[in-house]
C-alpha cells in the first residue's frame, strides 16, 4: 500500500521531543501508544457539549425515554459509532496520513478537495461553539454573566497553544488531564446517585432508535479527525483498541451523568449545570472540566490545519493552527449564541460523513485499498467512487431531511409523499445511510475488480 513514510523512532528521549511534522510531506514521528490514545480520545469523549446533549436522548418534555432505554441507547449508539471512528483511526495508523488526505487515495487529490473543505467549515464551527460553551462553563463557575469576552479570549489562547505543540498536549492529557478528569467524573457521579433522580419517562422505549441514532451520530463526528492524531500511533491494533476503548467508556460515562443531572434540572437543558454546581465543592470540580474543554477546540482547530494542509501541504502547520486559533477566537467573540439554522447547518454536513465513512472503509478493506491507494499529490481522480456516497447522503437526507431551510425539507418531504413513505420510529438516518453507502461501494469495487 502506498502510504506516507513513517519516523520510526526507537530512542525513548528522542520520542519523547518529537513533534508532529510541520509539512504534509513530512514522516510522521510514532510515538503515541495505547496510553497516550486512550488517554486522547478518553478527553474528548467527556466534554460539556455531552453532557447537554443528553437532551437530545432523553427526549423532549412530556415524552422522555425511561432511564434504562435512555442507558441501553447510549451504551448501544456509543458502540456502534466509536466502531466506526476506531476503524478510521486504524486506517489512519496504517497509511501515516492525516484524515482529509487518506480521502485522496478514495477520491483522488483533487476530488478528495470537496470533503476537504466541508470538514474546514465544520470543523471551524465547532471550535467557535466548544470557544463558546467553554466561556458559559466559566461563568457558570465564576456565578456571573459578565466576563464572556475574558474567559472566551483566554480559552482561545489556550487553544492555540496547545495546536501549537499537539504532541506534547496529547502526553500532558495522558499523564495529568485524564486524572484529574477521571477524579471530577467520579466525584460527581457519587454525589449524583446520592441526591436521586426523578424518572418521568419510566418504561418508555418509544424514541429508542432515534435517540440511538443520535448518540451514533456524535461518535462519528470525530471520524473526519482521527487520523489526524492516529497517524502518530506506534501500531494500528493501539490506534483501533486505545480509540475504541477510550471514546467508549468516556462517551457512556458522559452522557449517562448528562442524563441523570438533566433529570435533576427538571428536564430543562439550559439550567443542567446547575446541577453540577449545587452539589458539595461543585463548582471545583466543573471548574477542571471546564479547563479540559480546551481539548476539544484544540481537537477542532488542529484538524482544520490538518484539512488545510490538504489543500496547501508545504504551509507550516504552526502558522495554520496560529490563524485558525486567532479567527475562531474573533468568531466566538462576536456570536454570542447559535441560531436553530446553524445547528441544522452543522448537521447537514455531519450527514455527510457517515455515508463517507462507509465508502471509506469498504473501498480501503476490499476494494482499491488492498491493491494500494496512492496518497501522493497527483492521485488520479476517481470519479464513480462519488456514486455510492450520493446515494448514502439521499437516504440519510430521505429518512432525516435536515432543516437547514424550508425548499431543502419541503424537497424531501415531496420524495417522501412520492413513494407513500412515512419516517418509522425503526428507520435509523446514520445505519441505513451507511448501510446503503457500504454496499453500493461493495458493487462499484466488484466492477472495477473485473475491469482490472
Amino acid at each position: 500500500m502506498t502510504a506516507v513514510p513513517s519516523a520510526q523512532i526507537s530512542d525513548h528521549e528522542t520520542a519523547a521531543r518529537a513533534e508532529a511534522p510541520l509539512t504534509l510531506d513530512t514522516a510522521p514521528p510514532r510515538t503515541l501508544d495505547f496510553r497516550a490514545l486512550f488517554a486522547l480520545w478518553a478527553n474528548l469523549g467527556v466534554s460539556l457539549i455531552g453532557f447537554t446533549s443528553a437532551a437530545t436522548v432523553l427526549g423532549k418534555q412530556g415524552h422522555e425515554l425511561g432511564f434504562t432505554a435512555a442507558v441501553t441507547a447510549i451504551v448501544a449508539g456509543t458502540a456502534i459509532g466509536t466502531a466506526m471512528l476506531a476503524v478510521a483511526a486504524l486506517v489512519g495508523a496504517r497509511t501515516g496520513a492525516p484524515a482529509m488526505a487518506v480521502l485522496r487515495g478514495l477520491f483522488g487529490t483533487r476530488l478528495s478537495y470537496v470533503p476537504t473543505v466541508l470538514n474546514i467549515l465544520q470543523c471551524v464551527g465547532w471550535g467557535v461553539y466548544e470557544l463558546t460553551v467553554i466561556a458559559w462553563g466559566a461563568q457558570t463557575v465564576a456565578g456571573t454573566e459578565g466576563w464572556r469576552w475574558l474567559f472566551v479570549l483566554l480559552a482561545g489562547v489556550l487553544t492555540t497553544v496547545l495546536t501549537i505543540w499537539p504532541l506534547g498536549a496529547i502526553a500532558v492529557l495522558r499523564k495529568y488531564v485524564a486524572v484529574a478528569v477521571g477524579v471530577a467524573m467520579v466525584y460527581f457521579t457519587v454525589q449524583f446517585a446520592r441526591l436521586g433522580f426523578p424518572d418521568p419517562g419510566a418504561g418508555n422505549w418509544d424514541g429508542f432508535l432515534s435517540a440511538t441514532d443520535a448518540v451514533i451520530a456524535v461518535s462519528i463526528s470525530f471520524v473526519p479527525l482521527a487520523a489526524d492524531y492516529t497517524r502518530h500511533a506506534r501500531s494500528s491494533a493501539k490506534a483501533f483498541w486505545g480509540t475504541f476503548s477510550g471514546y467508549t467508556v468516556a462517551q457512556v460515562w458522559c452522557y449517562v451523568l448528562g442524563v441523570v443531572a438533566l433529570l435533576q434540572s427538571g428536564g430543562d437543558p439550559d439550567k443542567i449545570l446547575g446541577s453540577f454546581t449545587g452539589v458539595a465543592a461543585g463548582w471545583a470540580f466543573l471548574l477542571v472540566l471546564v479547563l479540559r474543554e480546551s481539548d476539544q477546540s484544540f481537537a477542532n482547530v488542529y484538524s482544520t490545519a490538518m484539512s488545510i494542509h490538504n489543500l496547501w501541504p508545504k504551509v507550516d502547520r504552526r502558522v495554520l493552527t496560529g490563524g485558525i486559533g486567532v479567527l475562531v477566537t474573533v468568531l466566538a467573540l462576536r456570536i454570542k449564541e447559535f441560531t436553530e439554522s446553524y445547528y441544522a447547518f452543522l448537521g447537514l454536513i455531519g450527514s455527510v460523513f457517515v455515508p463517507l465513512f462507509a465508502v471509506l472503509a469498504v473501498d480501503y478493506f476490499l476494494g482499491a485499498g488492498r491493491r494500494g491507494w496512492k496518497l501522493t499529490q497527483d492521485a488520479p481522480a476517481r470519479w464513480v467512487m462519488l456514486l455510492p456516497w450520493v446515494l448514502g447522503f439521499s437516504v440519510y437526507q430521505f429518512l432525516a431531511p435536515t432543516a437547514v431551510a424550508g425548499w431543502w425539507t419541503d424537497l424531501w418531504a415531496k420524495a417522501q409523499e412520492a413513494v407513500h413513505f412515512t419516517p418509522q420510529a425503526w428507520s435509523s438516518a446514520s445505519l441505513f445511510s451507511f448501510l446503503v453507502a457500504a454496499l453500493a461501494t461493495g458493487a462499484v469495487t466488484a466492477l472495477e475488480r473485473r475491469r482490472a
